[in-house]
């Protein structure tokens, strides 16, 4: 019957039964311009090892002459909650060397 049947993640909110949480791990590019940097492609994946590898993809097409860096933030989100800072953590910084190399460093934020 219509309206009768609820989403299990309905359910959840009123129950004491496990969390819904998702782990994504985005990336993000930047080009250094006059001192700012603009914002380049992006995304974000459910896998640390994948993002590294969308992040290094990205940063290789870009002009190593323009400074391009990026960095991957863990992320988690819970269901019915808005996300905010306090599930945001940036894990790792990338830069682009001259020779077109990716190197990546852990950050402690």
């Amino acid at each position: 019957m219509i309206g009768e049947a609820t989403s299990s993640q309905e359910d959840c909110l009123y129950c004491d039964g496990g969390q819904l949480l998702v782990e994504m791990f985005e990336w993000e590019t930047f080009l250094t311009n006059a001192g700012t940097d603009e914002l380049g492609p992006c995304g974000a994946t459910s896998g640390q090892a994948s993002s590294m590898d969308e992040l290094r993809k990205a940063l290789r097409q870009m002009d190593p002459a323009r400074e391009p860096w990026g960095r991957i933030t863990h992320r988690v989100y819970d269901f019915g909650t808005v996300p905010d800072d306090w599930s945001r953590r940036v894990i790792f910084r990338a830069t682009l060397d001259l020779a077109g190399s990716v190197r990546f460093e852990r950050t402690d934020r």
